[in-house]
């Protein structure tokens, strides 16, 4: 009878043990997924806020899109610093000292008088928001395992899509209907609120720290040897420029799009024009699906797909017309999305060490490519309007087809399932 009553008890531990697993895996996954959500509105507030932007501060549209390449330039050489701290104290606090932080500058921002003053604190802003993507997958990796990581990035990727969509979408409606003041104190309302749930489902890390490092202030150059290291692997050093190469045509397309149906023929309206970012969710739906497509047809035709949507999609906006405009986004947000979510889990499941280092590097060239690509296409619309920033977006397009295709034929040891199943 003991011996029952015995292995009933251990039964009921195990269970009791696997449920409070399963119950922090989905903690961790909802509250980096909410956090994603907060650092993505506020990046991605400003490109639905153009027209109010270029009246509060007396400046052009086109002038104005430039606030999301200084936040990006900013935003990706943080990433390598977040990357370093978080292997000094770990991934949870810095996380949450982020968004506080955040949260205090989007208050500030009700302040703001001046243009440059406003560039100076998405500067600022640029460097809060690396903490959350610079260690996301880290910390999935970390607290998940393998057969969770890729549907754990999934569904992360897919959470950053939607927050890009609620940024941009709540932009046009504060640039509709609300002044500086009125949108800034919304945005802190909803950075606070974000903030709060990600404290409050953020479990524990559980990632261990060697004691003799935490003493090392300030920085010393064996903290970016894991630099060195994932910049030595050929592979990685094409995905990350797979990266850049992808987000610098498509984020930017967005902005400059919005200044195309704003003008003759299609004279939308501030917030009519920011529906175009719906076309997003189209990513959001790639991002979700990813995995089950890398597993059953394989990374290299997953990418070689992708590179053909981004094409077909730009070259479908020629057609000039709402409707073609629409479908071409679809197809390219599609895409992109589709190759993103791809590279980020590879450079996770390849990264057997350094891991929030080797995520730092591919999303500093992601961000990169984003400050790049504002003033990269800036001359084509100066001189052709929409059809120069297509033209611009195939040269890019062009020269990452190549860059995929070198990624996809070469072979190495290390990470060879992950692209050759």
């Amino acid at each position: 009878m003991l011996s029952v009553l015995k292995h009933f008890e251990l039964c009921a531990m195990s269970t009791s043990n696997v449920c409070g697993q399963d119950t922090n895996e989905l903690r961790l996954i909802l509250s980096l997924s909410f956090a994603s959500m907060v650092i993505f509105i506020n990046l991605y507030l400003v490109q639905g806020m153009l027209p109010l932007i270029a009246d509060a501060f007396s400046v052009t549209k086109s002038h104005a899109t430039l606030l999301l390449s200084v936040t990006s330039f900013t935003m990706a050489f943080s990433l390598l610093l977040f990357a370093v701290l978080s292997d000094r104290v770990g991934r949870k606090k810095p996380i949450l000292v982020s968004l506080y932080l955040l949260v205090i500058l989007d208050f500030c921002a009700l302040f703001i008088t001046e243009f440059s003053q406003l560039v100076m604190l998405r500067m600022l802003q640029g460097a809060l928001l690396a903490s959350v993507p610079a260690m996301a997958m880290a910390y999935f990796k970390d607290e998940l395992g393998n057969n969770a990581l890729l549907k754990a990035g999934a569904i992360y990727i897919a959470a950053n899509s939607v927050g890009g969509i609620a940024g941009r979408l709540l932009g046009g409606a504060m640039a509709q209907y609300l002044d500086w003041q009125q949108a800034m104190a919304l945005l802190t309302g909803v950075s606070l609120i974000g903030t709060l749930i990600v404290s409050y489902l953020l479990p524990k890390s559980h990632f261990l720290k060697p004691e003799l490092e935490l003493g090392k202030w300030p920085l010393k150059k064996s903290d970016f040897k894991g630099f060195c290291y994932h910049l030595a692997d050929p592979k990685l050093r094409l995905m990350y420029l797979v990266g850049g190469l992808a987000f610098m045509v498509m984020v930017n397309q967005f902005s400059y799009i919005q200044l195309h149906l704003m003008d003759s023929p299609f004279n939308l309206g501030r917030f009519e024009v920011t529906l175009i970012f719906l076309c997003y969710l189209s990513g959001t739906y790639a991002s979700y699906r990813s995995a089950k497509w890398v597993a059953k047809q394989g990374v290299k035709r997953v990418f070689i797909y992708s590179v053909l949507a981004l094409l077909a999609g730009t070259l479908l906006t020629l057609a000039d017309h709402l409707t073609a405009i629409f479908m071409g986004f679809l197809i390219s947000a599609f895409g992109f999305f589709l190759i993103h979510s791809s590279c980020n889990a590879w450079v996770a499941y390849r990264a057997k060490e350094h891991r929030a280092k080797a995520t730092a590097l591919y999303l500093c060239s992601y961000y990169l490519g984003a400050a790049m690509g504002g003033p990269y296409l800036l001359p084509f619309w100066n001189l052709w309007g929409w059809q120069g920033v297509v033209l611009g977006s195939v040269i890019a397009l062009t020269i990452l087809a190549l860059v995929v295709l070198k990624l996809v034929n070469s072979k190495s040891q290390s990470g060879q399932l992950a692209l050759e199943s």
